[in-house]
């Protein structure tokens, strides 16, 4: 069994993920802890729940995805894990958020990089990785298909999908993956995306206006 804990986080309403399992291993993804309610909030559940987080990963580099990738890495030394894609896009936070009046510890570096496919475990638990690029150039998806979940990032919301007037973004390439890797997980596989109510993949098939 896999439970899922969203913190929303930051001035973005940014989903914070931690899933864990029976062994009590976990993994946070996308940490946008902001101020030091946020961070605490997030460390009072994992030390009430006994829980060790073992991995950071992020989604995509987008500045309110990665707000807390340095707060993760001084607290349980874990280094962030993304693709090697979304380096520059990482690498541009520094220079634009003082621009947006955002404070930004800046965060460390990878010590290795996610590949487009494969699997991630922790504890007794197994995601599978999908390359879903278009709202940013090498946006990741994890998805496990026994209890049919999917992290989704900014890629798929409830009625909507993930902006793509960014750098790197691309409209065509957004909709062409969520046809092509998205829409062909099962129906009632449910979406925890970055932003937002979670929605099941049924649903965005037959109402999503991007996609009807």
């Amino acid at each position: 069994m896999i439970n899922i804990k969203v913190f929303v986080c930051n001035p973005y309403q940014e989903n914070t993920y931690l899933l864990y399992d029976d062994s009590l291993e976990c993994i946070i993804i996308d940490p946008g802890m902001y101020d030091g309610d946020e961070q605490n909030r997030i460390l009072k559940f994992i030390a009430e729940h006994k829980l060790k987080p073992v991995m950071l990963l992020n989604t995509h580099c987008h500045i309110d995805h990665v707000l807390g990738n340095k707060f993760i890495y001084d607290t349980f030394g874990l280094l962030p894990q993304f693709h090697k894609g979304e380096q520059a896009v990482l690498n541009a936070v520094v220079a634009y958020a003082p621009q947006m009046g955002i404070r930004y510890e800046v965060s460390p570096l990878p010590e290795k990089y996610l590949p487009e496919s494969g699997t991630i475990s922790f504890g007794e638990s197994e995601l599978e990785i999908l390359f879903c690029p278009g709202h940013s150039p090498a946006h990741l998806c994890f998805h496990n298909k026994e209890h049919k979940i999917l992290i989704g990032g900014d890629v798929l919301f409830y009625q909507s999908i993930g902006r793509t007037d960014l750098p790197g973004g691309n409209y065509n390439q957004l909709i062409s993956n969520i046809r092509e890797k998205i829409f062909t997980l099962a129906d009632d596989c449910r979406v925890y995306p970055g932003h937002g109510q979670s929605t099941m993949i049924g649903y965005e098939k037959q109402f999503n206006p991007f996609l009807t």
